[in-house]
């Protein structure tokens, strides 16, 4: 009997060659269930590989603070690498599976290579929802790529750059307009924490320009929704509503796009909105590799077990934003809602399930209460339900911080994040466009590729 990890005890004997066991995707669901494996099982018992684009874990819950300026790119990317020691990292996107050969197909900037697996998990996670609106595609910027966040925070400060040189005449004013209109579409958390910190911070930077004042800035949230931040409930989804409406942000519910170009958003009301700034936060999709599997799906979410393995494909599990995981503390017929929170937990419960599938261990159903929802609205102003217990203000914007230290997945990382946040509390705000992306890579169609 040998002793390993954090005082576990393996006894079940090695096995002739280590088990290989590949997951796809590097977000949540895969970082942690690779994490978890790392401590559960043995080197000589197993190998572990991970196949993502990156090679890094996105924090994405704090990207609107990246889009302010008030966090660095960096602060939120967690390497894989520096963390997950014992795992071999494979970078690009998976292209094909074949189940019956226990292969995969990766195609990165090098090249395609082919990955073997004894025991696989897919947790390729979610892209933005695309609707086919016209124009859309085209003019529309999401908020789920770092380097879609760094290019709106300096879209935006172009936006208004340009604006202030603006001749006084009536071309010059009709495209000040254009320019000085920021339209979000969604007020989920990423449509709502994108306007509330943007709208936030561009008022404390406010004497950059010299004609601009921040009333001139027009911020507006659209949503087909009859509520802001539904999730929260009605209580606090209106006070995060009058936060925002007291700032002078324009909130037009139950209405969405009806078309985009480079300088004007139609809204299904008929209204044309002049702008050249479009940011689309309406949701997500799981990623299009689960539509290649020809599996049973759910809304597009892989059909899955309780205990997250896919049924009729031996050694396969899935979890995250792509697997319809019934949510066994809520409501068994329907999933798991598509949150950092769910996939990060269910990464760690199949890791116990696969390792448990190799003799160590015993495999169990996900379970796992919801511990609650925050959202940041920037400055001292936040909405937050931990634990079903309804806050807002300076309370509310602890609690939404504190749970991001929380949950951020290393010290070094959590560090970062605090002293960033001392930092742009005590020292002015930093306001440089570094227009390091280029407009194409940060457009909706091609981040979904990244």
């Amino acid at each position: 009997m040998r002793t390993f990890g954090r005082g576990s005890r393996t006894k079940t004997p090695l096995p002739l060659a280590p088990a290989r066991i590949v997951a796809v995707g590097g977000g949540f669901g895969g970082f942690h269930a690779l994490r978890r494996l790392q401590k559960l099982l043995e080197p000589e018992r197993v190998s572990l590989t991970l196949v993502a684009p990156t090679d890094y874990l996105l924090y994405s819950p704090l990207l609107p603070e990246v889009a302010t300026g008030v966090l660095d790119p960096r602060d939120i990317a967690v390497s894989i690498r520096q963390t997950l020691r014992r795992t071999r990292t494979v970078l690009g996107h998976v292209s094909s599976i074949d189940f019956g050969e226990r292969t995969l197909r990766v195609e990165g900037r090098d090249g395609i290579t082919e990955v073997e697996w004894d025991k696989l998990i897919l947790a390729p996670g979610s892209v933005t929802r695309q609707f086919d609106i016209p124009g859309v595609a085209e003019n529309a910027h999401g908020l789920k790529t770092l380097s879609e966040a760094t290019f709106i925070r300096n879209h935006v400060l172009a936006q208004l750059d340009a604006a202030d040189s603006l001749p006084d005449t009536p071309a010059g004013r009709a495209e000040r307009i254009e320019r000085l209109t920021v339209v979000a579409v969604g007020a989920g958390y990423t449509g709502t924490e994108f306007v509330a910190q943007m709208q936030n911070w561009v008022k404390g930077i406010a004497t950059r320009w010299a004609s601009i004042d921040p009333s001139d800035v027009r911020w507006l949230l659209v949503d087909l929704a009859p509520a802001v931040l539904p999730e929260l409930g009605d209580k606090l989804g209106k006070e995060a509503m009058d936060v925002l409406t007291a700032r002078g942000v324009e909130i037009r519910l139950e209405v969405s796009v009806a078309s985009a170009t480079a300088t004007s958003v139609t809204l299904t009301d008929g209204t044309v909105v002049p702008s050249r700034t479009l940011v689309w936060g309406a949701g997500v999709a799981p990623s299009p590799l689960i539509a290649k599997l020809d599996l049973p799906t759910e809304k597009g979410r892989l059909v899955v077990e309780p205990d997250m393995t896919v049924p009729g494909v031996p050694n396969v599990w899935a979890i995250g934003d792509a697997a319809a995981v019934p949510d066994l503390a809520l409501d068994a017929s329907k999933p798991t809602p598509p949150t950092a929170q769910h996939a990060q937990r269910q990464g760690v419960q199949v890791a116990k399930n696969v390792a448990a599938s190799l003799g160590v261990g015993e495999s169990k159903p996900y379970f796992h209460k919801d511990l609650g929802l925050v959202a940041d609205l920037g400055g001292f102003d936040g909405v937050a339900k931990p634990l079903g217990i309804p806050l807002k203000g300076p309370v509310a914007k602890f609690v939404a911080r504190s749970y991001h230290l929380y949950a951020l997945p290393t010290a070094a990382a959590r560090v970062r994040v605090a002293t960033d946040w001392l930092y742009s509390t005590i020292l002015p705000t930093r306001v440089v466009n570094l227009d390091q992306v280029r407009a194409e890579d940060a457009l909706i169609a091609k981040a979904q590729g990244q």
